[in-house]
């Protein structure tokens, strides 16, 4: 067979179901192979949206998302989801097409050095130079980027190679094992919080990519203690649960910072320093820590790990709650009820255009606890990881490692794909929703009914916010914006246009049940943003 078949067979072999991209000359032979193969190809319009799909379905799912382009600008097109995927911990395998062998030592046409491209933003990047390791080099891409901690892996395969004659077959697929902390780690764990006054749990993504949610809870309800999550791990503590002190991750101060402030022992469990860096709660250096998740941490000054337990978090957490003692009671029951009482203070808000506070609660109330929502990169990102009340893991997806603008719709797109029967929203700005809009066609055409609530404010809000924070006045942030109603509709898709505020519950409840792809022209009221910088700068402890 040729090497593109096998090729392809090897990806078979890994389970992959889809693969997200754009055909090219250089890449001809594996997108033949593909006709005949279970792998469905869906057709893009634009490689960046194929590198996000994988991103998003990698994150949910745990499985390796595959994009693919062909060489030089297709390439260099992937980049950007690509890096987010690996700075985010998304399994991710990226392949594009090179030109032959015969060729890539001088000046030629569309040449480059991909793999030196993407060394930097990936885990493993290679060229594929003689038929014969194909079936390896795909094994060792797909073990690598889906071994924890996750990230991407880029196959650089030259049409040439592709096109060659090979007697090989597809390698063993083998799951990596994540062995148990040793015991005297976990004694030493649970000495230090059985003698804390006021312990206090960061949880991070690391606990949804080893499935720890469920262990997270039983963990805190055993030992009464409460938890904070990143914005990458909203969902781990379910909203509701009276331990919860909800997402933190703001740069200034905000409610659960109060009670990172007053702790003495931070247990820290399948956190990563990118999703929200020590400065931010340990600034003084002098929090006791202990670091629960599959690896060694992060060297940082602000982040001096007392002891570290490694291996298996949900095993490690079952060990540790059976020796440590609990705590009589939480100690931060007032940051609590000052975070319920701030997330309902909007929801009967009725002002027009609306308030970011009012969306987010109004989204979270037509939505299920098991639907999706994927916010894109943007000032709407900051109201949904501070305000959505997530009570399953998974069910709002946070770019925030690389936060790369554009990811809302294709993400939608991926998790729709990956998770048919939930109900799926993408939340994105005008701008973010503007940079990968023509996918819209991609939904419409792979039959994927999604809901994109569009926060309008004709400008770079979150730049603003940040503008108006440093010098007082914005520069160069507005632009002008299609009709998106008309917009939708030239793609087939339905549109509507939030013209009150009393009518956003129900045109979310009609756009989810429409079951096509649905575009709202949702107004925002974005003067909130500086009143919430001035309030999170005023804001006095609950405790």
């Amino acid at each position: 067979m040729k090497a593109a078949q096998l090729f392809v067979k090897s990806l078979e072999n890994e389970g992959v179901e889809y693969i997200f991209g754009i055909p090219g000359e250089e890449n001809i032979d594996v997108m033949d192979a593909l006709l005949d193969s279970t792998i469905k190809f869906v057709t893009v319009h634009h490689e960046q949206g194929a590198a996000f799909m994988a991103d998003v379905y990698g994150r949910l799912t745990g499985r390796a998302g595959v994009c693919m382009s062909t060489l030089g600008p297709g390439a260099t097109n992937l980049i950007t989801g690509v890096a987010d995927a690996n700075m985010d911990r998304a399994p991710v395998v990226a392949i594009a097409g090179q030109g032959a062998t015969t060729r890539l030592h001088k000046e030629s046409h569309q040449i480059l050095d991909q793999v030196s491209l993407f060394k930097p933003i990936t885990k493993y990047a290679v060229q594929i130079l003689e038929p014969e390791i194909v079936a390896e080099v795909v094994r060792k891409a797909f073990k690598v980027t889906q071994t924890e901690k996750p990230g991407a892996a880029f196959i650089d395969f030259p049409e040439n190679i592709a096109e060659m004659e090979v007697d090989k077959k597809p390698i063993q697929v083998q799951t990596a094992y994540t062995p148990q902390a040793p015991a005297h780690k976990i004694e030493q764990a649970a000495k230090l919080i059985g003698a804390a006054k006021a312990p206090v749990i960061l949880a991070g993504n690391g606990v949804i990519r080893q499935g720890a949610a469920d262990a997270l809870v039983t963990f805190a309800e055993v030992l009464r203690i409460p938890v904070a999550n990143t914005f990458m791990a909203k969902g781990v503590m379910p909203f509701t649960n009276e331990l919860s002190l909800c997402t933190i991750g703001m740069k200034a101060r905000d409610l659960p910072w109060f009670a990172f402030e007053r702790a003495d022992v931070v247990v820290c469990v399948g956190y990563d320093m990118v999703e929200y860096h020590p400065d931010m709660w340990n600034p003084n250096g002098d929090k006791t820590i202990i670091h629960i998740d599959g690896l060694p941490a992060e060297v940082d000054e602000r982040y001096i790990v007392a002891v570290g337990v490694l291996g298996d978090i949900p095993t490690s957490l079952k060990a540790i709650a059976l020796k440590a003692r609990p705590q009589a009671a939480s100690p931060f029951k007032a940051v609590r009820r000052a975070i319920v009482e701030d997330r309902a203070e909007h929801s009967r808000d009725d002002a027009f255009p609306i308030k970011p506070q009012k969306i987010v609660w109004d989204l979270r109330e037509a939505l299920g606890p098991e639907d999706i929502a994927i916010s894109d990169v943007g000032a709407h990102k900051m109201w949904m990881s501070r305000m959505y009340r997530a009570e399953r893991p998974n069910t709002c997806i946070i770019s925030n490692g690389f936060a790369a603008m554009g990811i809302g719709l294709p993400g939608a797109i991926a998790a729709k794909l990956a998770y048919p029967d939930r109900k799926v929203v993408a939340v994105t700005g005008d701008a973010g929703f503007m940079m990968n809009s023509q996918e819209i066609e991609t939904a419409m055409r792979m039959k994927t009914p999604i809901v994109v609530l569009i926060w309008n404010d004709s400008e770079y809000g979150l730049i603003t916010w940040h503008q108006l924070r440093h010098f007082g006045r914005p520069s160069h942030i507005a632009f002008n914006n299609p009709d998106f109603v008309k917009y939708a509709e030239s793609f087939g898709a339905k549109g509507y246009r939030v013209e009150r505020t009393a009518d956003l519950l129900p045109t979310l409840k009609q756009a989810l049940a429409d079951d096509t792809v649905v575009i709202i022209d949702c107004p925002v009221d974005y003067s909130q943003n500086m009143l919430l910088t001035a309030r999170l700068k005023e804001m006095t402890s609950p405790l």
